[in-house]
């Protein structure tokens, strides 16, 4: 899958803006960005679902959209909100999608009983999918999405309603249709989502901003993280407000991090830390994804290629 200059605009407003992109089969693909940064307008383009306003996309061979009805066939979408019938019974929706499939009855049969299997949904056939709880209406919505075997999957911020476990068993899955070859993409701005993905897209205001595999784009952090060890946090943080070198800091427990994109950016906070009467201790710390989204969404930023 590969998209070149792609770009959306809505009247005045430009959603997402003379984007390149290219995910390799099997691949799980994340799309990280602040709400608002063109995430879910990509993926709706990619599918065939929104007519881009420039640029060219080509997906499992499929050029969009030109051949949009044909590409419909071989992707699966799960979107963010629940989309299936619910007032039909778990059994019904995968029986009615079935059937727009155009699967046999033999093939649907089998297909429906080892999804149920598969996504825990074996003692709920008889069940309305709208008495689901959020965890078992995400499993029935892959489920769905899955059912005739899709070259390509796309979810769009797929698990922003149900509790930590289930979004861990929900990845699991996720890894299991990718080692069987399915290409996946994923939008999502759980940071520790992000790390599971192979590779990342970072979007902000429509534009690529950085884009590698998790330990790359840590590797290559324009910027420097730093934990600041004091008994007054707070106060810490309030001094270090506003000052050029400091990118971004958040408090976590008892201590403060900081990003700097200063080179001597330790011993600058630990000097205004001083000049404001705050005895701290600063020591540089190990990146994360949550350091390098910051960084690259709060000012201008080439993006970071793979294998740089």
């Amino acid at each position: 899958m590969q998209a070149r200059g792609l770009s959306k605009r809505f009247g005045e407003l430009t959603a997402v803006n003379r984007l390149d992109l290219k995910v390799q089969r099997a691949e799980v693909f994340g799309f990280l960005g602040p709400n608002g940064s063109g995430k879910s307008t990509t993926i709706r383009m990619l599918c065939g679902l929104l007519r881009p306003s420039a640029g060219e996309i080509e997906v499992l061979g499929c050029r969009i959209p030109r051949d949009a009805e044909a590409l419909k066939r071989r992707i699966g979408y799960m979107t963010q909100k629940f989309s299936l019938y619910e007032d039909l019974s778990v059994a019904e929706n995968l029986q009615f999608l079935a059937s727009v499939h155009g699967l046999s009855k033999t093939a649907s049969r089998q297909r429906i009983e080892e999804l149920l299997e598969r996504y825990w949904l074996g003692e709920l056939t008889r069940q309305l999918a709208g008495t689901l709880s959020g965890g078992q209406r995400q499993r029935l919505a892959l489920a769905a999405a899955v059912l005739h075997k899709p070259d390509l999957l796309l979810l769009d911020e797929p698990t922003s309603a149900v509790d930590p476990q289930s979004r861990r068993e929900f990845w699991d899955s996720l890894f299991e249709l990718a080692d069987a070859g399915t290409t996946l993409l994923v939008s999502t701005h759980y940071m520790d989502e992000a790390e599971r993905c192979t590779r990342l897209g970072i979007l902000d205001t429509g534009r690529l901003v950085a884009d590698g595999s998790p330990r790359e784009l840590m590797a290559h952090l324009p910027g420097r993280p730093f934990l600041v060890e004091c008994s007054q946090p707070r106060q810490a943080q309030l001094a270090l407000k506003g000052i050029p070198e400091v990118l971004a800091q958040a408090q976590i427990g008892a201590s403060l991090r900081v990003l700097s994109g200063a080179a001597d950016g330790r011993e600058r906070i630990a000097r205004r830390l001083q000049e404001q009467g705050i005895h701290a201790r600063v020591v540089e710390t190990e990146p994360n994804l949550e350091d390098v989204f910051v960084a690259v969404t709060q000012r201008p930023a080439q993006p970071v290629q793979e294998g740089a």
